[in-house]
């Protein structure tokens, strides 16, 4: 029981003082959950944000449930799964309530632009992380290459292409050239 409250009090406080959605969170996570607690290890966590990347709900809930499952089984990951959504329904609701006048107060409009850069940096530091701890295989290097290049082109000139799309390419042509090198992923 003492762990599975650890878990709620853990992830409640990483949804409570981070903005910007999962993306943001990832590096929020992996400093609580690997370096802090070491309730994983970093390829742990890598593998579990390329997971909850691909699996259906919001990439933060999924890394909060596994790692919670991970910990205490189902009673684990039922706490950090509410530990993440709590604060965002509590703050979503009150928000509701008062949401007519909200957004026009001159503080709540400049601290979300402040936000905004703070969400875009949060981000920035997830995805370095990963690449400073990816495979320095050529395969993976190509693949992060291509899909940054991609991307930036799809963001570039308004392409009407999901990261979903971009994902999926990725994966089935790290499938076919590992297939193709005989499964031996060089």
């Amino acid at each position: 029981m003492k762990l599975c409250r650890e878990l709620f009090l853990t992830f409640a406080k990483i949804g409570l003082f981070t903005f910007g959605g999962g993306y943001a969170m990832i590096s929020v996570i992996e400093n609580s959950c690997v370096e802090e607690k070491k309730w994983i290890t970093h390829e742990e966590m890598m593998d579990i944000t390329v997971i909850a990347e691909s699996t259906p709900g919001p990439i933060a809930i999924n890394c909060a449930t596994f790692v919670g499952c991970r910990q205490a089984g189902i009673p684990g990951a039922l706490a950090a799964t509410l530990g993440i959504i709590f604060p965002s329904f509590v703050i979503l609701y009150v928000i509701s309530k008062f949401f007519e006048g909200f957004l026009e107060w001159k503080m709540v409009s400049s601290a979300f632009r402040g936000i905004k850069i703070a969400v875009g940096i949060l981000i920035l530091d997830a995805g370095i992380r990963m690449a400073r701890k990816m495979q320095k295989k050529p395969l993976p290097c190509a693949i992060l290459a291509l899909s940054f290049a991609a991307m930036l082109a799809v963001n570039i000139f308004s392409l009407p292409i999901t990261s979903v799309v971009l994902l999926v390419a990725a994966g089935a042509a790290s499938l076919a050239l590992s297939a193709g090198r005989g499964g031996r992923g060089k």
